[in-house]
Order: structure tokens, then sequence, then C-alpha cells
């Protein structure tokens, strides 16, 4: 990703003060086309936790996407921004009752499930609605893996659907993710031979699915290339025949870091750099964001982040990266030490593109008394 010219003259011209995000909505919108464009037959399912700025919502309500939200927070600010409750679904397998029974009453009728015990709190607070039964994948090839955390193996999604069919509710399909930051185009594969054979089992119990919910997992351009919406497209309904012939399902994708991270770059400033001994071949730079300031999926240096700078013509040698707080577990790149320019100094300001996603989300509330981080939607 290179840091678009609307963002830049932002910058240039608006000099915002401390660390922050700035967001182009123009490349979130060339994304939701190309998302369309790629999957025409699936319903776009905004994942609102990727960056829930109120403009960013509205724009895409207002381009005809649906939303996938993890709390009631995120509910409202669905329903805020524009969309009515039969475009959001509630897709997250954790939820307090009262919760389920606030989203209920505010229309939405679409719920996620991976257990017995969450079946029946759906089947108290919203009766006859609607659920999904999350299935546990093995995430190879993410740069974000996902935990067991979440989703049950498809044996027990089955036993868990057939309850819900019991308790009231309609089974409605089953949902998987591949893992965030997805690079591997054949992810969706396997999973999706998964669902089938959910689909096959309950169909042998009269109950009929309708949906599949295929996740996130769509990557955004880091320091690497990845491939395009288009390709994934492809590949994912090369799996779809492959393993449901011509009897496809209705098709659900949740794109969060593929819709917005490279529609936003975080600006930042050098605060120090300096060395830990006389002879230490490597610099440490310290900036004034750090993992708590919205940079936390760099944890295990999971997520390499493109940083520019104006010196980077000069000559480059690796160092250490760090964030600005009294938490030793504030360091960014350490054991793979990334490349700066030796001139660098104190005060220079660094661009970090691709911070679109899971930035401002992330971002403590005032950890040391360091604020948020701020954002611009431009």
């Amino acid at each position: 990703m290179t840091t678009t010219a609307r963002i830049r003259d932002f910058i240039t011209t608006q000099r915002p003060e401390g660390p922050c995000l700035v967001v182009d909505l123009d490349v979130v919108q060339d994304n939701f086309k190309a998302f369309r464009h790629a999957m025409p037959d699936s319903a776009i399912y905004y994942a609102v936790k990727a960056n829930p700025a109120p403009e960013i919502l509205k724009l895409l309500a207002g381009m005809g996407s649906n939303f996938d939200c993890a709390s009631v927070a995120e509910i409202e600010m669905a329903l805020a921004a524009g969309a009515t409750p039969a475009r959001v679904s509630y897709g997250n397998t954790i939820k307090k009752e009262r919760d389920v029974a606030r989203a209920f009453a505010l229309g939405v009728c679409l719920f996620a499930v991976d257990s017995h015990e969450e079946v029946e709190k759906v089947a108290r607070a919203a009766p006859g609605a609607r659920v999904f039964c999350r299935v546990l994948t093995d995430g190879e090839g993410a740069e974000w893996p996902l935990s067991r955390k979440f989703g049950c193996v498809p044996q027990m999604a089955v036993d868990v659907l057939v309850y819900a069919h019991q308790l009231g509710l309609v089974s409605y399909g089953v949902s998987f993710h591949v893992g965030s930051q997805m690079t591997k185009l054949d992810a969706w594969d396997a999973a999706l031979g998964d669902a089938k054979r959910v689909f096959v089992s309950l169909a042998k119990q009269g109950i009929e699915l309708k949906m599949v919910n295929m996740g996130g997992g769509f990557p955004t351009k880091y320091l690497k290339d990845v491939p395009t919406a288009e390709a994934y497209g492809q590949a994912i309904y090369g799996a779809l025949r492959k393993h449901f012939g011509n009897k496809l399902p209705e098709t659900i994708i949740e794109p969060g870091r593929g819709m917005v991270g490279n529609a936003g770059v975080i600006k930042a400033e050098v605060v120090l750099v300096s060395k830990k001994s006389d002879n230490d071949d490597v610099r440490w730079v310290f900036l004034d964001i750090g993992k708590f300031g919205g940079l936390a999926e760099t944890m295990d240096e999971a997520i390499r982040y493109s940083i520019r700078t104006e010196r980077d013509g000069d000559a480059m040698e690796p160092c250490v990266l760090a964030g600005p707080t009294c938490d030793s577990a504030d360091v960014l790149y350490e054991k793979k030490p990334y490349p700066m320019p030796v001139t660098l100094t104190i005060g220079d300001e660094v661009l970090i593109e691709g911070t679109g996603a899971y930035t401002t989300t992330y971002s403590a509330v005032a950890f040391n008394g360091f604020e948020p981080l701020k954002s611009y939607v431009i």
C-alpha cells in the first residue's frame, strides 16, 4: 500500500497533534465494490469490530452492506448508521442473555452459536430466531490465526443445530472463519467441505439448512503483496461448487481488515533513538504509539506494517521498534528487527500504513495517561 494523496494532504495541511489514524473513505468504497464484484452472490456483512467509525458505517450502509456485530453497542452503531435490523448479524458466540434479549428487541433475528448452552440462551431471549453454528477451522496460512475460542467440531455443530431446532429456533446454517489475514486462496476449501457434511447430517434428520457464513480472513497489503478480491472470489466459488454442486446455499462473507485495512494510515513521531550499550549494533527507535495505543496486532510480531519516513532514501539498518509506555511488553519488533534509516532522529514523522483495521478499537483507554488513538475520516 502507498499512502493516498488525500491522506498526505490532510496530514500536511491539518497537522494533527499526536499519533492519529487517518482513513480515506474513497478506498473503503473501492474495496466494497471490489468484494461485491468478486462475490456477487454472497451477502457482504462488514465486520464492525475492524473499525466502527460512524463515517465508515454510514458509507457502507448506504452502499447496501450488511453488518456483522460482536456486541449490542456495535448493533446500535450499525442501526444508527442506517442499517435495518434485517441487515445485522449478532456474530459473537459468547453473549450475555440480556444482550441477546436487547438485540432481539431491536429487531435482530440472526445469531451465532457454538454450544448447547448458548442455544438455550438464544431460545429463551430470542424465541423463533435464526441461528447458525460456528465450526472450528485450523487457520493454517493465516498471519493472525484464530484460536479455539470460537466454534466447535463439525459433529457437535450437528448436535447443536438439532438442539436449536428442538427448542423452537430456526437452524439456519453454519459458519467458519479461516483466520485473519489469510493469504492462501484454497483455505476455504476444507471448511466448506465440513459445512457440506453438516448440511447432509441435518438433512437426514429432516432439518434443511440454508446458509453458509464463510467469515472474513480477507487480507490487506502490509509488506507483502496479497491476492485480489477477484482471486479469492474465484477460489471460493470453485470450492462451493466442488462441495455443494448445483445446489448452492445462501452465502455470507464478513470482510473487516480487507474492507478498511488499506484505507488508513497512522501518523506517529519518533520520541527517542538510542542504544543499550556503546558497542550495541542495534538501535532502539521509540515511537509515540505502541501496542497499547492501537498496534496490538504486532503481538508476537504477527502483523508487520509498512512504515514510511521522509528519510527512506538514506542508508537503512535494522533496529528494534518500540512504543512509549512504561511496560516492557510494549515492543513492536525485536525478534526480527525492522529496517529504518540510519539518519532517523527524534521528532521525525513516520507513517504506518495499512492501519485502517484493528487499531482504534485496540487502543487502550489512557494506559499510562496516553490518550486513545485519535481518528480522522476523510
